[in-house]
């Protein structure tokens, strides 16, 4: 257990900044458009709704941080909880898979809004040039270690929440003669599944795990930057989807759907507005694709290492896990280019509440060792059960053929967990000690 008194290199805003930056990487200028088709009016109270499910499983997160610091964050919390078994290998397979979900969802919008600076008739082409010229990129950064990239993440955090800041304001001062009545829509039901359909929003917070053993005085300053971080990102969404709903018309958000903040942004900045969410989008999304790209690739070589992958991916090549980047960078690129924009938020947000329902319960397991109130965790398990099912419904009642999708996302999974453990005969490492 790492001792309270221990100074790390990171403090308070620091670690705020890899919370609000990770969540507020490039989610919100993807899948604002879904929410509005989804939630129309009643948008600002799906991304509450969603954000507190993330709230919640932010105290699981900020305990098992302060009794298990390790990079390996959620891989690490679900091994110490349940062991190295087929559940929790399968689990963190698809913490992998959901990550490069992710990242496929980030691209997705770099070439979304970077094709608004092409012609109309080149827009769909330009897209998937965009789509792939970044991840490869991106990739090639990875693979060389750019130091200036990762230097650059809190001016890069900074910008983009000054630009959304000004989105908001911009907006704020445009209605406030004539502001929009936030409504339920069509129903609360599917309100709460447009909510959590686009959930992945929020993913981004656990972040903050993978560096609890560089943060000063961890029992103190952790939970407070989850907190924060969240709470933050709540209101910030919220503000950003009712100027959104307050501005345009939802049908015109939804002809947008892919880049419908630029869009939200013309009524009151005109097209200095729209080309300045734009830009921001473009350098938000690759600052996320950078993060995730280095922190997936990790992930991969975390659970190799510890015997659930193949042991190609245990190698480093240059102090980097190489092999485990460019594997998650050819399914980026796959994911990407194959699936549209609903597809991907569906497979990403189920993902996680997967992911965050299990931490939830291995924080249950684990409330003694980690000194927690076990309601909260349980609270937790039971809002990310709710949330699965409420979008497991929408689905199947609105676009039954993405179900599958999901279907094969988690069975691919355990399948690869299952199949790798019946015929590599490679050993499960044991779970590191503290």
């Amino acid at each position: 257990m790492t001792d309270p008194s221990s100074e790390g290199s990171i403090g308070y805003l620091s670690a705020v900044s890899i919370g609000v930056g990770g969540m507020v990487g490039g989610g919100i200028f993807a899948v604002l458009g879904l929410a509005v088709k989804l939630g129309g009016g009643g948008t600002p109270i799906a991304f509450a709704l969603a954000g507190l499910v993330a709230l919640v499983t932010s105290y699981s997160y900020a305990k098992l941080s302060v009794r298990y610091p390790s990079e390996g964050g959620t891989v690490e919390f679900l091994n110490q909880a349940f062991g190295s078994g087929m559940i929790t290998g399968g689990l963190n397979v698809l913490l992998w898979l959901s990550y490069v979900v992710m990242l496929s969802l980030y691209a997705y919008a770099f070439g979304s809004y970077g094709s608004t600076f092409f012609p109309a008739s080149m827009q769909s082409v330009s897209r998937h040039i965009l789509i792939s010229g970044i991840v490869i990129l991106m990739t090639a950064i990875n693979v060389i270690g750019s130091k200036v990239v990762g230097r650059s993440e809190e001016w890069i955090v900074a910008f983009k929440v000054a630009i959304l800041t000004i989105f908001i304001g911009g907006g704020l001062w445009s209605i406030r003669s004539q502001p929009v009545q936030i409504t339920l829509g069509s129903g609360p039901i599917q309100l709460v599944a447009g909510g959590m359909i686009i959930f992945l929003a929020y993913e981004g917070f656990e972040l903050i795990a993978n560096t609890a053993n560089d943060i000063k005085s961890p029992e103190k300053i952790l939970p407070r930057a989850y907190y924060t971080a969240v709470l933050f990102v709540i209101l910030l969404y919220v503000l950003i989807a009712y100027v959104t709903v307050s501005s345009v018309s939802t049908d015109t958000i939804v002809q947008a759907q892919d880049y419908a903040l630029a869009v939200a942004a013309k009524p009151f900045l005109g097209t200095f507005g729209f080309n300045l969410i734009s830009v921001a989008a473009l350098l938000s999304t690759t600052s996320a694709i950078n993060a995730t790209l280095y922190g997936a690739s990790r992930v991969s070589y975390i659970i190799a290492k510890d015997g659930e992958l193949p042991e190609i991916l245990d190698k480093k090549i240059w102090n980097r896990p190489v092999e485990g980047l460019l594997l998650t960078s050819i399914m980026t690129l796959f994911v990407a280019n194959l699936f549209d924009l609903s597809s991907i938020s569906i497979m990403g947000s189920a993902g996680f509440l997967l992911i965050f329902g299990a931490v939830n319960a291995a924080n249950v397991r684990l409330h003694k060792r980690t000194k927690s109130k076990k309601w909260i965790s349980i609270t937790g398990i039971v809002a990310c059960v709710v949330a699965l099912m409420t979008l497991i419904w929408y689905v199947l009642t609105n676009s039954p053929a993405d179900i599958y999708v999901l279907i094969v996302m988690v069975f691919l999974a355990f399948a690869v967990e299952y199949l790798y453990r019946e015929y590599t005969g490679r050993k499960i490492k044991k779970i590191h000690s503290f």
